[in-house]
């Protein structure tokens, strides 16, 4: 008996680990469509606030040119933030407050520089140097989502008394060793750790999950409360600690200072405008020499096949499909669409990265044989279905006879958990990977959703249409969540007809019972206006932020 149990207990242990396991490898499958889904779009291999009054500064000669603690406590600080993000569902609804702890450290013109995913939805953020018991209260002055940086200045300009602003320096070398400083979790005091520059490539910056830019790997440890110090070498920074990965021990990567530069450039404006591109996928093709004889291209000439240009980007009109990119600027472009740029092979994306939005580049193609150039202009050209998680923003939504309509974006298909690639419904998966192929309409400005049914009599019967996405209102498209707004504001006759996409039934709605209920559900359920949208005249109960 004793023996059986024992065996049903190791049956039971093992049954558990194969769970464990299963579950690994599902969202690490998830894992893998979502980012071969990024990747086929964006690319992945594709007024300055004047500071406060400078306060007296230590000499930077002060900083330890080595690994070492020495001077890092005059110019490294702990980020503590208050945030708080919104419900995609229900978007008048606030989630808990979460508290985190991260680095930054002090730039030039008393500025002080860290991830944007540390005072990302923050409510309130307060600084503290090392050996310091004050708290300082702190704001965002700029920040990029797209890049995860950001710029945050102190309340109180003394703050600066007795620090160090830190230089920024180019690329490390790789198999160079490189010092990672910040407060790590589990303790109050600076931390350093030391690891040597292994790769240096494009990629997905876990932040949005959608943008790829440069990243610098290095096996130096960069644990929660790391993120936002700065990573130095021979007492320059070259780069800012910002994401690990979790599949392996001992990888860690950092936002190289050509990104940082950029972003330090765009903000001199006094606006953060963001990385731009060219909005046009790529197929490495010519590896295969018949289909090169099939574009017309020469045999000794490499290059990289344009399979699609966005809708509206700034080279719709320049390139099309079956073009083939062989130059950007002065830079070479091979099979696999890379560069040679900063003395690595990157991909040719790096190249538009130079520059800022509103820039140019100029593009040398063939096509049916002939070679052609022309001038591109760098926008941001980003979907219609927006794959990058957003920040800082109160979600937009309408909400009419209990109907809860909001944009399909990254936000609301993640509601589904952390298997949301493959737990969402069939129908949202299947546009969240095509919409770039689906979208026909060039009016069209965004996807909107059915998200939520706040219950109540009129609507009892609209439960399967949650989460389909809107073709119609009694016959007015839906381009945007604007035209819900719209298209309920006119008067319907005796019913409101609303129809979806890919769904051969209508959701009808009787329009005088509906409008009557209005202000009874708004009330029933707390909901403080009936649309939050970016006119003020959308907006009803309360003031528009």
């Amino acid at each position: 008996m004793r023996k059986q149990r024992t065996e049903d207990g190791r049956q039971k242990t093992e049954d558990r680990r194969r769970k464990t396991e299963d579950r690994r490898h599902i969202l690490f499958s998830n894992f893998c469509i979502l980012y071969s889904i990024i990747c086929a779009i964006y690319g992945c291999g594709i007024c300055s606030a004047a500071g406060p009054a400078e306060g007296p500064r230590a000499e930077a000669s002060e900083v330890s040119p080595g690994g070492g603690l020495e001077g890092m406590e005059k110019s490294v600080v702990m980020i503590r933030s208050v945030g708080q993000e919104f419900d995609f569902v229900t978007p008048w609804k606030e989630k808990n407050m979460s508290q985190g702890v991260g680095s930054g450290f002090i730039i030039d013109a008393n500025r002080i520089l860290t991830n944007a995913h540390n005072v990302s939805n923050n409510k309130y953020i307060e600084l503290q140097k090392e050996g310091v018991a004050k708290r300082y209260p702190a704001k965002v002055a700029f920040i990029g989502h797209d890049c995860d940086l950001a710029v945050i200045m102190p309340d109180d300009a003394s703050f600066f008394e007795d620090t160090v602003a830190l230089e920024l320096a180019g690329l490390p070398g790789i198999n160079t060793t490189v010092s990672t400083y910040g407060f790590p979790v589990g303790g109050r005091y600076i931390s350093v750790t030391e690891g040597v520059v292994s790769r240096i490539q494009m990629d997905i910056y876990a932040h949005t999950g959608a943008d790829s830019h440069l990243v610098i790997q290095t096996d130096a440890a960069i644990n929660p409360g790391n993120s936002g110090g700065p990573v130095m070498q021979k007492g320059l920074v070259v780069g800012v600690a910002f994401q690990g990965l979790r599949q392996a021990e001992n990888i860690g990567y950092m936002i190289p200072t050509t990104v940082i530069k950029h972003f330090l450039t765009d903000i001199k404006d006094g606006k953060y405008d963001g990385f731009g591109s060219l909005g046009v996928m790529l197929y490495p093709g010519l590896h295969n020499p018949s289909y090169k004889d099939y574009l017309k291209v020469p045999q000794d000439q490499e290059g990289i096949v344009v399979i699609e240009t966005l809708m509206h980007s700034s080279v719709e009109k320049i390139l099309q499909r079956g073009d083939v990119l062989v130059q950007i600027d002065d830079y070479k472009i091979d099979n696999d669409g890379r560069v040679k740029i900063y003395g690595l092979n990157l991909d040719m994306s790096e190249v538009v990265e130079t520059k800022q939005i509103g820039e140019t580049a100029e593009i040398t193609f063939y096509r049916d044989g002939e070679l052609k150039k022309a001038t591109a202009t760098v926008a941001l050209n980003r979907p219609v279905f927006e794959f990058a998680r957003q920040y800082d923003t109160m979600p937009r939504y309408v909400c009419f006879a209990g109907l809860v309509f909001v944009p399909a974006t990254r936000n609301y298909l993640e509601t589904w958990g952390p298997g949301w690639v493959t737990d969402m419904p069939f129908y949202l998966r299947y546009l969240f990977r095509n919409s770039i192929q689906l979208n026909t309409d060039r009016q069209r400005r965004e996807y909107v959703v059915l998200s939520e049914i706040m219950p109540d009599e009129i609507n009892a019967y609209a439960g399967a249409f949650k989460s389909q996405v809107v073709e119609s209102i009694n016959g007015t498209p839906v381009w945007g969540l604007e035209d819900i707004q719209k298209a309920l504001e006119k008067p319907a006759e005796d019913f409101y007809t609303v129809r979806f996409m890919g769904v051969d039934r209508p959701l009808i709605l009787d329009a005088k019972a509906a409008s009557s209920r209005q202000s009874v559900i708004l009330e029933k359920y707390d909901i403080p206006q009936q649309a939050r949208l970016p006119g003020p005249e959308h907006v009803e109960g309360e003031v528009q932020q």
